[in-house]
């Protein structure tokens, strides 16, 4: 395990100046990259300590003006349209990316890395999606995934949407062969 200093609060971790003991390759391959923590020594405690009243200021100045935007886009909905099979499953699926993408449609820009997706969409309807605008500001998008536009105003109005389904060539054979076997 190494120690760390959290340079800003890490959800399930820890707040903003804790040391924290993590595994290496969470320590090395994302909190040490991205600069959400320092290697725990004398020095850099040190320097923290000094540094401490600065960072903090920067980061509510950060965290106030994300929850500005947060309250300026709450309630905002992102419409995604996506080829789907008669039973509303996706041909693919609708990521993180895309959710991005529709969000800078929106008018809010936020990169993939923001949007916090448990696992790809597979499905047509609404779905309530975490984006992170800052580590202690996050707000809900709601995602319409529909085949059209026409179809993605409906479920947003709460309409259930069930297409009729055709009859298959073999229920129509089915149904052929049975006229004809009444009319012997």
């Amino acid at each position: 395990m190494i120690e760390l200093i959290l340079m800003q609060r890490v959800e399930k971790l820890g707040q903003m100046g804790e040391v924290v003991k993590v595994r290496p390759g969470y320590a090395r391959n994302f909190l040490l990259p991205k600069g959400r923590a320092i290697r725990a020594n004398a020095a850099n405690l040190k320097r923290f300590e000094t540094d401490r009243a600065q960072l903090e200021a920067q980061n509510l100045k950060r965290r106030e003006e994300a929850e500005r935007i947060g309250e300026r886009v709450s309630g905002l909905t992102v419409t995604i349209i996506r080829q789907a099979g008669e039973s509303g499953s996706l041909y693919g699926s609708v990521s993180a990316r895309d959710i991005a993408e529709g969000c800078k449609e929106g008018g809010l820009t936020v990169n993939r890395n923001q949007v916090l997706l448990e696992q790809p969409i597979k499905t047509l309807g609404l779905t309530n999606v975490r984006v992170e605008l800052h580590p202690e500001v996050h707000i809900n998008v709601v995602v319409n995934v529909a085949r059209s536009l026409e179809e993605a105003e409906r479920q947003a109005r709460g309409e259930e949407i069930v297409r009729e389904e055709e009859p298959s060539l073999e229920d129509e054979l089915r149904a052929e062969i049975g006229a004809a076997m009444d009319d012997r």
